[in-house]
């Protein structure tokens, strides 16, 4: 996109997203210091593909290799920005191939080790793998307190905290682990539901998140997902999913684009991700069953929303199966929730690893309308020690990105280049994947400070509504869920207060009200109908979307929607999230009407999530719309209206009767001579 557009988006950009795009992408150069680097002769042979040629075509063999660097030497080769340090916190021989973490309320970090990957996945039972907490008992900043929370495991590619213990992503299985008697030790082992492909042992499911809808989020690759889940036959591809927490309900949200192992949620709830090859950042807007309510209508899979695929390394080391020089195993999307890095990294940058470039890109989300645009900013983080491999980079308890290394010398899976076989993981067969090493980093930046810690675990639910406030939102996430887990119905009258406080921080938010909302929408409180209708008019955006996305689906609520006009917001975000809370309310006449009206809105025209969010809408209410239309008698529609106009007119056709049809002609063609 050319960059005149880019800038001209900095003038739209509400006040979420204040702060003026940076010019170029950042390539970390290596400072001038002796190579500790050592090479030798490969055991094995080395892959080394041909940029433009066919899937598994060979160039010259690579005969040397270097050898690994012992972790504090391996640190001293990471490069970052200016002001920013990394920190060592864990690593082989106490650790090893760490493949995921996440953090619990009493902020200690969980980790999943894996061994198996990528060619021996096992039976139930017989696995190699484990979590284990990892903690800094004596506060030196590193880890020094390792306790084993579950094993025999077999490749479990994410895990998010629940109430004691882990839900774990574990193909062909959603695990859940529990500890019951308080010894940090899963005694309990459940399957929520079953179905994940295992065909392809780097294209199952990863990323798992609580969600402001208190539902579990996560996506999935090419290896996608066959089962049954609360009696009903679901199977998907690749993109994102949602499930409830018992494992009740499994929704697939929206398609992707290719293979996926990327999720991040900004701090209003907008959903991002990446994929593996040439699609660093892609925004859902609209999820598929909004278009599945719709007949003779679907969605279409997610493309990117970045300014350019490029990688920015440190080194021409770089050895990539495809996409040479671009994301081709882009993992993770996590944005900056916290307030410890410099105000322009807050809710707007994103960090998203590259394996094979031995780097952390970093993406700017700019807000255009209704949509976003991704601007490649280059190497947030970048090593020329080849063996460093970024695979998981998140916002921590301390405010801190934590990152994990891989810190492996090979990191293609496939295709199987020519003179390799290929594994039952459908990786190519080597001896050469490394199973001892691993690294867990913190990088911060020097004038941060960290974010205070607030008292969960033990702390009474006074604290965890406290805890909504926040400036970091993996706590204000936990509060939210221990509330909801804990069925805390007595915060529900301070939940409110939070809500009715019209205060909004630098970056136009109300976080409390914000997660108080999401909060009562979880209990669900009975109050929760006429708080949210009241936040409709709440000076915060982020607020507003999360009131019409907590909004029980009644007709109290439609009227609520029209009568705070939601639906003319000044905030394109809003009004997208208001026509789809229209679009799964009660058929609503007043409701069609209105849709109609802001169908012919020249910022509806504009925006291709705004026109399809109106025609969901349309399509619920469509007696109401056709009958705007018909009354309005135009002379000419223009072109944005006419895309929202047949797909309601062929709902309506398609679930008409014969009589209705008839009637609905009729209409259509007087309207049409006037």
């Amino acid at each position: 996109m050319p960059r005149a557009s880019l800038h001209a988006f900095a003038f739209i950009v509400t006040l979420a997203w204040p702060v003026p795009l940076p010019a170029d992408p950042a390539v970390l150069k290596p400072k001038p210091s002796p190579l500790p680097f050592e090479y030798e002769p490969a055991p094995e042979p080395l892959p080394n593909y041909v940029s433009g040629a066919r899937w598994g075509t060979q160039s010259d063999p690579i005969r040397t290799m270097q050898k690994p660097l012992p972790p504090a030497v391996s640190a001293t080769r990471l490069l970052l920005p200016d002001h920013f340090e990394s920190h060592l916190f864990a690593s082989e021989p106490e650790i090893l191939k760490p493949i995921c973490m996440a953090w619990d309320e009493r902020g200690r970090l969980w980790i999943a080790e894996t061994v198996d990957y990528p060619n021996e996945l096992r039976s139930a039972g017989e696995g190699r793998d484990r979590i284990r907490i990892c903690e800094d008992a004596d506060g030196d900043g590193r880890a020094d307190r390792f306790t084993l929370f579950a094993d025999k495991l077999s490749i479990p590619t994410s895990m998010v905290i629940v109430q004691g213990g882990v839900i774990v992503a574990q193909a062909p299985d959603m695990l859940l682990l529990r500890d019951t008697d308080g010894d940090d030790r899963a005694d309990e082992r459940k399957v929520l539901f079953t179905g994940w492909g295992t065909f392809d042992t780097h294209a199952g499911p990863s990323n798992l998140r609580w969600g402001f809808d208190n539902w579990i989020w996560g996506v999935v690759g090419y290896s996608g997902f066959d089962g049954t889940v609360g009696g009903k036959s679901i199977k998907f591809g690749m993109g994102f999913f949602r499930f409830k927490p018992d494992g009740s309900q499994l929704e697939f949200v929206r398609s992707s684009n290719n293979n996926t192992w990327g999720l991040g949620f900004a701090e209003d709830g907008t959903l991002f991700g990446s994929t593996a090859n040439g699609n660093p950042s892609m925004y859902m807007p609209i999820p598929n069953r909004m278009y599945e309510q719709v007949s003779g209508w679907s969605a279409s899979r997610l493309e990117s929303i970045a300014t350019n695929m490029h990688i920015y390394p440190s080194t021409p080391k770089v050895r990539q199966v495809d996409w040479h020089d671009r994301y081709t195993a882009g993992a993770g999307h996590a944005l900056y929730t916290a307030r410890s890095f410099p105000r322009e990294y807050w809710n707007r940058r994103a960090f998203v690893c590259e394996p094979t470039g031995h780097l952390i890109g970093m993406f700017d989300l700019v807000a255009d309308g209704a949509d976003f645009v991704a601007q490649n900013l280059g190497s947030f983080l970048a090593s020329d020690d080849e063996w460093t491999s970024p695979i998981a980079a998140e916002v921590g308890p301390d405010g801190a990105l934590w990152l994990i290394d891989w810190y492996n010398y090979i990191i293609q899976h496939n295709p199987v280049p020519h003179g390799f076989k290929n594994g039952k993981g459908n990786a190519y067969e080597t001896g050469l994947r490394d199973k001892r090493h691993g690294r867990i980093y913190r990088i911060t930046h020097k004038a941060g400070k960290p974010t205070p810690q607030p008292r969960l675990h033990g702390g009474s639910p006074n604290d965890w509504v406290k805890a909504l406030s926040n400036e970091n939102m993996l706590w204000r996430m936990h509060a939210q869920r221990l509330i909801v887990e804990k069925k805390a119905n007595e915060t529900v009258p301070k939940l409110i207060k939070l809500v009715k406080n019209r205060s909004v921080d630098e970056l136009g938010f109300n976080l409390g009200a914000l997660h108080a909302l999401r909060t009562l929408q979880g209990l669900e409180a009975p109050e929760l109908g006429s708080v949210a209708g009241e936040a409709l008019t709440h000076p915060s955006s982020g607020v507003k979307r999360a009131a019409l996305d907590a909004l029980p689906r009644n007709a109290r609520s439609v009227q609520a929607i029209l009568e705070k006009e939601a639906l003319h917001d000044p905030n394109d975000q809003v009004r997208l999230a208001a026509l789809l809370a229209l679009a799964e309310m009660p058929p609503d006449v007043s409701a069609g009407v209105m849709t109609h009206l802001v169908a012919g809105n020249v910022r509806t025209h504009r925006s291709r999530w705004l026109r399809e969010a109106a025609a969901c809408a349309g399509a619920k209410h469509a007696d109401g719309f056709l009958q705007a239309l018909v009354a309005k008698r135009p002379s000419s529609i223009p072109a944005g209206v006419v895309e929202i106009v047949g797909v309601v007119v062929r709902h309506r056709c398609l679930t008409a009767g014969t009589e209705e049809l008839l009637e609905l002609a009729t209409s259509m063609n007087g309207a049409s001579r006037s």
